[in-house]
């Protein structure tokens, strides 16, 4: 198999991206410049563009050609990169725009880059008029009066541009104000409110001022690869050496990648292991808008930073504490910043490995004991395994040993928590699958040229063969659904929770500079999707991921994260299927009597119609993107939002703000039946699985193994 990567969701590059001091690499960084003076490309630009669009449409999966149909999409993603709340262009400077909508593709083919780099320095003097304006409206004592009844529609992705100054101020106004606010409800002062709106302001004009010619290079080659898919990227050399670094230094500080957007600090991935992970305090999307050190350490306001700068603040010797105000992911318009206390340290692999406890379930009949193992993500020691280790970390083993444990404890099921498993290595996925099934394929990888690779489990021996369920929801993605789907296909388990991710996607690294002689400057890497995944039935697990054979409640909708809210990922498809054993654990009579008695538990059982009625609630709540900007009406809606957080938490949808309780269950050791905080969702698939043993057992059910 070639080396890909496979994991969930890698290090975006958007906006306003820097990259550490370009020292690093070992090549002269392109002075800064000034407000007043443009932006320009420089020679090795040329050659970086030449080489990264010859390799994007000859080797790129979707084989896109360059025409106005991708040029119009690279115009639009440019734009949005460079001003994505449509918060500095004026409609004017679209309409100039506009007569280089279709050449983008033409740029590419012929080596220009006057056009991109002339739009993103109007950006720059758009920018500098909004800095004075704004610095001119913070200089009175007090800018803006809380008594008025007015609003603001957070949503700026739908919102048409400013027509002229005037209403791009007002726009502006409203947005200075709503921010004051938050810090007005927060307990500071007016006077502290109006100092802290400058120095922020002015902090994000130090940022835009040490935009290198490189960034803006990056953006514009980034509307090409991302128009492609949004796994594919081009990395300008600081940036590709930062990609290298989160890759080999991810294992100390909180355990969290982060990343810029729209002007907050946002967490890509939380690491397993990682005080942010053991904690459950973090989670994707968060931002993270004020850094605190020590347990008394004043915040330090860090919206609108570049992501170095903030990482600064975040890392810190370890066994420190380091205090973040988050806006959760989740959150509602308006809601007020959560304070979190983390302590610093080096991430502990143990903490990444799968685990197992055993937790009983009442379906009404009797009691079950269920054995739940957890894992965080696939991980593999592919230098120990080199080097033929006796015992190098890998999931499949530690996952065998607690199989063998919870036989060992006589228990009646087992679940698979692959809940928030972003992937990871695709041979343990693989080798995973064969502690279920006997033998056969597990997944199919096809290349752009056509060329179809299945990669099989060839061991006939089967670790369990007893009720198993495998829990999956919307962050579970690459490797996690390669499992999952193969387990459904088999038809060997019972699948629950929520659609999974839907990345069934290949990337592989290109370093561009092995077309160059090595005395010449860097210039970067294109991160490329080259494959996609398709189950053993032929399926891909692109885009639609898998769905479950039950579904439980939700606060998501499925557009709203996932590959389905990516606008140019690629298509789902089916490829002939392979040859396989299924199995007779699970059959569509069966799934209907379990749905059945499902369904009757919604309409009967009080917690789930309350976490029901409470994720409804909180979906409707969240579509509202306007908020208020009088004070009285602004605390309302915050003390609502309040409420249907408590809620939420109280009912196990989030227990960010609460550390769970220790637990006796460990790698590989015998498990024991815990108390932890409740999970309705664990307990509802233990009841789900409880139904399945039940129901099993009944002869007009049962069924026989059969070629596919």
């Amino acid at each position: 198999m070639k080396k890909y990567l496979i994991t969930l969701i890698p290090v975006v590059l958007l906006g306003w991206q820097r990259g550490p001091v370009q020292e690093r690499v070992g090549v002269m960084a392109p002075a800064a410049a000034s407000m007043d003076e443009d932006i320009k490309p420089i020679p090795a630009q040329y050659k970086a563009e030449e080489l990264t669009t010859r390799i994007l449409s000859s080797y790129h999966y979707r084989k896109t050609k360059l025409n106005d149909s991708l040029s119009t999409a690279m115009f639009d993603k440019y734009l949005d990169a460079i001003d994505h709340g449509k918060l500095y262009y004026l409609a004017t400077d679209i309409a100039e725009f506009e007569q280089y909508k279709n050449s983008f593709d033409d740029y590419l083919q012929k080596r220009e880059l006057d056009v991109p780099f002339q739009i993103y320095n109007v950006f720059r003097k758009r920018y500098k008029e909004r800095s004075e304006y704004i610095q001119t409206l913070l200089k009175e004592a007090k800018p803006f009066d809380f008594t008025q009844d007015e609003s603001m529609n957070t949503d700026r992705e739908k919102a048409a541009w400013a027509k002229n100054t005037d209403e791009l101020n007002d726009t502006w106004r409203k947005y200075l104000k709503s921010e004051a606010l938050d810090l007005k409800l927060s307990g500071k002062a007016d006077t502290a409110v109006v100092s802290t709106l400058r120095d922020r302001y002015k902090t994000r004009d130090r940022a835009l001022g040490r935009i290198r010619t490189e960034q803006v290079f990056q953006m514009f080659m980034n509307a090409y690869a991302e128009s492609l898919d949004p796994h594919t990227s081009y990395m300008a050399p600081t940036s590709a050496d930062r990609f290298k670094q989160e890759m080999s230094q991810s294992l100390e500080g909180i355990g969290a990648l982060l990343r810029e957007e729209d002007n907050y600090i946002k967490i890509v991935e939380v690491i397993p292991g990682g005080p942010a992970f053991k904690g459950k305090q973090l989670k994707k999307e968060d931002k993270i808008v004020a850094v605190a050190q020590g347990d008394e350490g004043k915040f330090v306001d860090i919206v609108g930073w570049f992501v170095d700068d903030a990482v600064k603040l975040i890392k810190g010797p370890k066994s420190t504490v380091v205090r973040l105000q988050i806006i959760s992911a989740d959150a509602l318009p308006g809601s007020a910043p959560k304070e979190y206390r983390l302590v610093r340290e080096k991430i502990k692999l143990e903490e990444q490995r799968a685990k197992s406890e055993i937790v009983s379930i009442n379906n009404g009949s009797k009691d079950f004991k269920i054995g739940v193992i957890d894992i965080p993500l696939f991980y593999r020691d592919f230098e120990g395994a080199q080097h033929r280790e006796k015992e190098f970390s890998s999931t499949t083993r530690d996952v065998q040993k607690l199989i063998t444990d919870l036989h060992a404890s006589n228990v009646d099921g087992i679940v698979i928590d692959l809940r928030n498993n972003g992937g990871g290595s695709l041979t343990e996925a693989v080798s995973l699958t064969g502690l279920f099934i006997n033998r056969g394929p597990v997944v199919q990888v096809k290349e752009s040229q056509g060329e179809i690779e299945v990669q099989s489990d060839n061991d006939p021996s089967i670790a369990y063969d007893g009720p198993l369920a495998v829990m999956v929801n919307r962050f579970s993605a690459s490797a996690s659904e390669i499992f999952a789907a193969a387990i459904q296909d088999y038809k060997r388990g019972l699948i629950v929770g929520e659609q999974t991710y839907g990345k069934g996607t290949v990337q592989t690294l290109i370093d561009l500079n092995q077309w160059v002689p090595k005395e010449q400057d860097q210039l970067g890497q294109v991160k490329l999707t080259v494959a996609k995944f398709y189950r053993v039935n032929g399926s891909s697990t692109q885009l639609k991921g898998v769905m479950p054979d039950l579904e439980l409640p939700t606060a998501f909708k499925v557009n709203e994260y996932g590959e389905g809210s990516q606008p140019s990922a690629l298509p789902w498809d089916q490829i002939p299927s392979s040859r396989y054993e299924v199995n007779s654990n699970i059959n569509p009579k069966i799934v209907e009597q379990l749905r059945d008695k499902y369904k009757h538990r919604l309409k009967t059982d009080e917690e789930l119609k309350t976490l029901v009625k409470t994720l409804d609630e909180f979906k409707t709540a969240r579509e509202n993107k306007v908020v208020s900007l009088q004070e009285s009406k602004r605390k309302l809606e915050r003390d609502e939002a309040e409420k249907k957080r408590a809620a939420m938490k109280q009912l196990g949808e989030d227990s960010a703000d609460d550390e769970e309780e220790e637990t006796d269950s460990k790698v590989a050791e015998a498990p024991k039946e815990v108390k932890k905080k409740k999970d309705i969702y664990l307990t509802e698939t233990g009841r789900m699985l409880a139904d399945l043993i039940v129901i099993s057992k009944e002869p007009s059910l049962a069924g026989t193994k059969k070629k596919q």
